[in-house]
């Protein structure tokens, strides 16, 4: 049911020795901060179910991920996209179903599975009065990271000693993004991370996919619009349900 994607290939002539060129040794365009996966990350999901009140919103939902795999999540407003993002980072607990990783229930230990997750919401969580140095400072701690690497990778160091609250709503995504970036967790999970961005912006997230997915990360990103992610497989939600737009953004947070 799953297709390894791009680091299947690496390893095509694994055996044969080739003589070290200059070109080996070229220095990467972009530093961006490792991340971390185990050696074989599995995410299979099972049959989730998920209530709003006493309306079903996700139905008997699967899908199985291998490293190095993207899927792209669609459908209209109300299909549960954001639902699904919050229910696989452990922030919403399903009616039904489980959530493996490695074979392992995810949602039986949140705060371990919290350290495998990069979760990118609707909300920037930006402090306005902070710089943008100051608001990575203490993600870049906990996980151990630069906190310059991550905002190179996304060209925000010419922003770095900038209120957040100067920022532009493009700038702001991207200081998200490198948030994302600055956890090297393997299993991110994106909603709409284009939000705001312009098309260079758009090149630089195209960065960060390749790089994540080609150490075996994985990737998960609800979308409207296309994303730069080769070979992505999709997971199409069916029909919308009526909800209005604060109850679409409620968290859901586990009881």
């Amino acid at each position: 049911m799953t297709t390894q994607a791009g680091p299947g290939n690496k390893n095509a002539g694994a055996g044969r020795r080739h003589p070290a060129t200059a070109a080996d040794h070229k220095p990467r365009t972009i530093a961006i901060p490792a991340s971390r996966p185990p050696a074989s990350p599995l995410l299979n999901v099972e049959n989730i179910s998920v209530f709003r009140g006493e309306r079903l919103v996700l139905d008997g939902v699967g899908l199985r991920l291998d490293a190095g795999e993207a899927l792209l999540l669609t459908g209209p407003n109300g299909a549960g996209k954001s639902t699904l993002l919050r229910v696989l980072a452990g922030l919403r607990k399903p009616e039904g179903g489980h959530v493996l990783w490695s074979g392992i229930d995810a949602l039986a230990d949140r705060t371990a599975h919290a350290e495998r997750v990069a979760y990118l919401g609707h909300q920037d969580a930006l402090k306005p009065g902070l710089t943008l140095r100051e608001n990575l400072a203490l993600p870049a701690r906990a996980a151990g990271s630069n906190p310059d690497q991550a905002m190179e990778s996304l060209d925000l160091l010419p922003l770095a000693d900038l209120p957040a609250r100067m920022l532009s709503a493009g700038q702001k995504r991207r200081a998200a993004l490198a948030r994302v970036v600055l956890a090297r967790a393997p299993l991110w999970l994106l909603d709409e991370p284009s939000l705001g961005l312009d098309t260079r912006s758009i090149g630089l997230l195209e960065t960060l996919f390749q790089t994540h997915r080609e150490a075996g990360g994985i990737v998960i990103a609800t979308t409207h619009v296309p994303l730069p992610l080769p070979d992505a497989r999709t997971l199409a939600l069916p029909g919308a349900i009526a909800v209005d737009a604060a109850e679409e953004l409620d968290m859901g947070l586990w009881s």
